[in-house]
């Protein structure tokens, strides 16, 4: 038999808002990487397998992937019901990302028509996120394409991180299984742009949490 001065009361364990705060500071930024060329024969596929993999080695982040090779919306905005169910799929991935690494080629010293259309048919989804931009191409290795995307992601309130890893003459950067002939200086130059956008996605995230934006 037990009285009521035997009984003690489980301790109370409240969540205060410093332990939340840490608590969302260490959970991993979700990156969604986005794979921007559609074209027959493109050399896209080759690079986003070690990009993703330079993600998912980071300690930081969980991952998610577009390709809009995979991906069918017309440049009409048309909501045909092929559409919804095309959004369906994609706008999920990228609404709940948290930042962004964009894979773009250089065609005629801009980026493809594909990768354009893919955003332009989503707005919240980019605002108030980082995004990291990663090229490949000729001579240029596709910078001028992503200094093109740094402008449109501008416009769409998001925030471009600075450092980019680009591969010039990149169809001779890696070997025929796709492998990099000599990954010491992309390595590297990744892990700075990783590290710097999982510095903005955890910043942007408690901004966010103590202050909607817009």
């Amino acid at each position: 038999m037990t009285t009521s001065t035997d009984e003690q009361a489980a301790p109370h364990t409240a969540t205060t808002p410093s332990s939340a705060s840490a608590a969302s500071s260490s959970a991993p930024v979700r990156v969604t990487v986005v794979v921007g060329s559609n074209r027959t024969g493109r050399f896209g596929p080759v690079v986003a397998r070690w990009l993703v993999d330079r993600v998912r080695d980071h300690d930081d982040f969980e991952v998610d992937v577009v390709d809009v090779a995979e991906t069918d919306l017309p440049t009409t905005f048309a909501p045909t019901p092929e559409v919804t169910a095309q959004l369906a799929e994609v706008t999920p991935k990228l609404a709940s990302a948290e930042a962004f690494v964009v894979l773009t080629p250089e065609y005629n010293h801009s980026y493809p028509a594909a990768l354009k259309n893919l955003i332009d048919w989503h707005f919240h989804e980019w605002r108030a996120k980082p995004v990291a931009l990663v090229s490949y191409g000729g001579v240029s290795g596709g910078l001028r394409a992503t200094e093109h995307l740094r402008q449109v992601f501008a416009e769409l309130h998001a925030t471009t991180v600075r450092d980019t890893v680009s591969f010039h003459n990149a169809h001779g950067s890696f070997d025929d299984e796709g492998r990099l002939k000599d990954p010491t200086g992309p390595d590297a130059a990744a892990k700075v742009m990783l590290d710097q956008l999982a510095w903005w996605g955890r910043a942007l995230r408690e901004a966010k949490e103590k202050r909607p934006y817009g």
